[in-house]
């Protein structure tokens, strides 16, 4: 339940309100004076004050209710301060309004506007806590993970990243196969390099393997090695990813490419650590961490016929899941910022354009999309045309936000108008006029 203190030397308006709030399930405190508020407020956290500008008897000049609200700022900064005020000392409260004051109400007060600004104030309170804790949280863990770990220069912001790159770590030093899933061009081989620099093999070789851009007759040639002869254009022998990565990390990308004779192949150099040469009976022995990664359902394929499932089973140890970039929206302006060269930035409105793209490419076209920019932009400055980017389909002017995506929205810019407008896709002007008509009030 929240909890609101009334700062107010008139006990008539202290059981008022405090009537008036438990009907609507708000706890009400009440302090006659600015030292006992302020005293409350050491001992008790609440959600709001509501402050009297005069507690001496026959004082009308409304300093000392100046002097209580910049003490209560002084002293507790992010706490929304709603003044109660005389037309005699309208101006101070419009002063304090700029300097902060959450808003002011003259006296005798309307019930139903102050219960809704005192309502659109706790929720907007409880949202910015809430995002507050969250994003703590958030960096907390991404220092832990940058002290601890080698994360090789990735740049990363979204909480979706961060689940993965936790799992990545956590798993680096475990001798088991790693199958990475995700849609094309979502970073996986970067995460596959995290791993192997975290693992027990971090100084041993890093060797990439791309089974989709081989012809399927060379990709166990390609694997395994071949002896001179054993293929049409194989006039020298030639070693293969499995020896150049012994003591280290293969990574086979688009492992769903493989074909059959390769994956019993590839299942039996898991289990066993040996294989044979192409043309070659002589077995070789290597040790090597296999980290995989496809786009495809390999689900899908085991019930057709065209992937083993007891390799599945064997890549599949650990799987980590790659979230397209669109479901991780905190990495896009990052990583965009950091595919310009240094000197240029994005103007606020091309960093709405980039958010709103819904990214088909994920961050191989995100670089794309930031490499031609910068050579198109007219200055240091990328603005929504130089990006190339389709107009979406929906826009966020098509539909009217309702209340709760506008409190959301001021929570996430800690109350910045013009910050939640853009976050929203509208005007401040047109944010005003919403928020004016949901009955929701304007915190500093």
């Amino acid at each position: 339940m929240p909890t609101v203190l009334i700062i107010d030397d008139n006990a008539a308006v202290g059981v008022a309100l405090d009537v008036l709030f438990s009907l609507h399930d708000i706890a009400a405190l009440h302090a006659a004076s600015p030292e006992e508020g302020l005293e409350l407020l050491a001992r008790q956290p609440v959600d709001l004050v509501i402050q009297d500008m005069n507690f001496t008897a026959d004082t009308t000049s409304g300093e000392e209710g100046v002097a209580l609200f910049r003490e209560i700022r002084k002293r507790h900064p992010d706490l929304p301060v709603i003044l109660l005020t005389a037309w005699t000392h309208l101006d101070a409260a419009v002063d304090l309004v700029k300097a902060g004051a959450a808003d002011y109400l003259s006296k005798p007060w309307n019930d139903d506007r102050l219960l809704a600004t005192v309502t659109n104030l706790v929720e907007l309170g409880q949202a910015n806590r809430a995002l507050n804790q969250r994003l703590q949280r958030e960096r907390r863990a991404r220092r832990e993970l940058e002290q601890n770990y080698d994360l090789r220069g990735l740049t990363w912001a979204d909480p979706a990243t961060e689940r993965v790159l936790t799992l990545a770590c956590q798993v680096a030093r475990a001798d088991v196969p790693v199958l990475i899933t995700g849609p094309n061009g979502t970073g996986k081989e970067r995460i596959a390099e995290i791993i192997q620099a975290n693992s027990l093999v971090r100084n041993g070789p890093f060797v990439v393997l791309n089974c989709g851009a081989l012809p399927s007759e060379l990709i166990e040639a390609e694997l395994f090695g071949a002896d001179a002869g054993a293929y049409t254009g194989a006039s020298k022998a030639r070693e293969g990813k499995f020896e150049a990565a012994d003591g280290g990390t293969l990574f086979l990308d688009e492992i769903g490419n493989l074909p059959l004779a390769g994956q019993m192949k590839l299942l039996r150099v898991l289990e066993t650590g040996r294989f044979e040469r192409l043309g070659s009976n002589r077995e070789r022995q290597v040790r090597v961490r296999v980290i995989s990664a496809t786009n495809a359902d390999l689900q899908a394929m085991i019930r057709t016929g065209t992937f083993r499932e007891d390799l599945f089973y064997r890549l599949n140890v650990i799987e980590l899941k790659l979230p397209p970039l669109a479901s991780r929206p905190g990495d896009i302006l990052p990583l965009a910022q950091g595919f310009l060269p240094p000197g240029k930035t994005l103007h606020p409105s091309a960093e709405a354009a980039l958010l709103a793209h819904t990214w088909p490419g994920n961050v191989r076209e995100l670089k794309n999309v930031m490499a031609r920019a910068s050579l198109l932009a007219s200055g240091d400055v990328i603005k929504p045309a130089e990006l190339g980017l389709p107009a979406p389909a929906g826009s966020h002017q098509d539909a009217e936000p309702d209340r709760e995506a506008i409190v959301g929205a001021l929570a996430r810019a800690g109350g910045v108008i013009a910050q939640a407008a853009a976050d929203l896709g509208l005007s401040r002007q047109a944010l005003y006029r919403r928020m004016e008509r949901l009955g929701i009030a304007r915190a500093a």
